[in-house]
C-alpha cells in the first residue's frame, strides 16, 4: 500500500534576514516526500524536472527510499524555478522570479507500479492537474489529502471546487481558509469549507500552530517556539508530508489519529525552518524526531489543582 505524492520538484533561490542562497533544491513534492519517508517506507513521487536537475539531486530522494518512477525528466528543458525574499517578520515574502519551465505543460504520469496507492497527497499544483492525477488511479485511495493556495482560488475557482468534492482532508493556511469560505472567523470558515467536500480540515497558522476540524470536533496544536527561523520555505509542504506519512503508518483514520498526525506534521515542519531549503530534512534521524515530539508533548502538558 503506497503513499503517492504529486507536486513540484524545483529549484529555489531564497533570501531571508539570515542570508541568501543560490539555486537550491525545493518544491512541494520534495519537502513532503522527505518528511513522509521518515514515517512510511512506500513513498512514491509524481512530478517533472528538467535535464538541469541532475541525478545527484534525485539520488538524495532515492537515498531516503523514495520511488521516483513517476518523476519525468525532460531532456533539453529546465526545471521549475522560484526566487523569493522574506521580510523581517518571516511571515510575508516577495516573489522575485517564477519560471514555470517544465511545469508549464505538466501532464502527470501515474505508472502501473503506483496503482497500489492507498494514500494520496495532492500537493500545491493546479486543481486540474490534481484532479487528473486522482482520475488516473484505477481506484480511489483510502485517504486523499489536498493542499492548495489563494492563487488557485483567484484563477481556477470552479476546478478547485470540483477537486474538493473528491478529497478527505484539505490543508490551507488561515488566510486561504478565510478566502475560500468568505468568513473571517476560522470556526465559521471551517463549517463552510467542510460542506464543500472534505471530511477534515487543517488550518495552518505558522508560528501559532494549527487547527484540525472534523467529526464535529476541533483540535488546536501548538507550534514549537524556535529561537531562530532561517527559512520558512517548504514548511507547509513538510507539514503535509508528515501528516499523511503518519496516517499511512498507523493505517486507521480516526480523529484521534488525525490529531497525532497534526503533531507529527508540526514537528517535522519545525525542523524544516532551521536551515535553508530541504537541508535540515535530509539529515534527520529517528532519535531527533522522537526528541522533537517529546518537546511538543511538554508544550501542552499541565495539571490543574483542585
Amino acid at each position: 500500500m503506497s503513499l503517492v505524492i504529486i507536486g513540484t520538484i524545483a529549484y529555489d533561490a531564497i533570501e531571508t534576514p539570515f542570508g541568501k542562497t543560490d539555486k537550491i533544491v525545493g518544491g512541494a513534492a520534495t519537502f513532503a516526500g522527505l518528511a513522509a519517508a521518515y514515517l512510511y517506507n512506500q513513498v512514491k513521487l509524481v512530478g517533472v524536472v528538467g535535464e538541469d536537475f541532475g541525478d545527484d539531486n534525485l539520488d538524495v530522494l532515492r537515498s531516503k527510499g523514495i520511488n521516483l518512477d513517476g518523476v519525468q525528466v525532460r531532456k533539453g528543458e529546465k526545471t521549475f524555478f522560484w526566487a523569493g525574499r522574506y521580510h523581517n517578520d518571516m511571515n510575508s515574502r516577495d516573489t522575485l522570479v517564477t519560471d514555470l519551465n517544465v511545469l508549464a505543460d505538466f501532464d502527470p504520469i501515474v505508472p502501473d507500479s503506483y496503482q497500489d496507492c492507498q494514500y494520496l497527497l495532492l500537493g500545491n499544483l493546479t486543481p486540474q492537474v490534481q484532479l487528473t492525477t486522482l482520475n488516473r488511479l484505477q481506484r480511489k485511495p483510502k485517504l486523499v489529502v489536498l493542499d492548495t493556495m489563494n492563487f488557485w482560488m483567484d484563477t481556477a475557482w470552479e476546478d478547485l471546487l470540483t477537486v474538493l468534492k473528491s478529497v478527505d482532508v484539505l490543508t490551507v493556511n488561515d488566510a486561504e481558509a478565510r478566502q475560500l469560505a468568505g468568513e473571517y472567523s476560522l470556526v465559521k470558515a471551517a463549517e463552510k469549507i467542510l460542506k464543500l467536500g472534505p471530511k477534515y480540515l487543517v488550518i495552518k497558522k505558522g508560528e501559532h500552530g494549527a487547527l484540525l476540524f472534523g467529526d464535529g470536533q476541533i483540535f488546536s496544536a501548538p507550534a514549537l517556539p524556535l529561537a531562530e527561523v532561517y527559512d520558512p520555505t517548504g514548511a507547509g509542504d513538510t507539514f503535509a508530508g508528515g501528516f499523511i506519512g503518519y496516517l499511512a503508518k498507523v493505517g486507521t483514520l480516526t480523529f484521534h489519529n488525525m490529531k497525532n498526525a497534526v503533531i507529527f506534521g508540526s514537528a517535522l515542519a519545525s525542523f524544516c525552518v532551521e536551515k535553508f531549503g530541504a537541508e535540515r530534512l535530509r539529515e534527520l534521524d529517528s532519535a531527533s524526531i522522537s526528541e522533537r515530539l517529546r518537546l511538543f508533548t511538554e508544550l501542552t502538558k499541565f495539571d490543574i489543582a483542585n
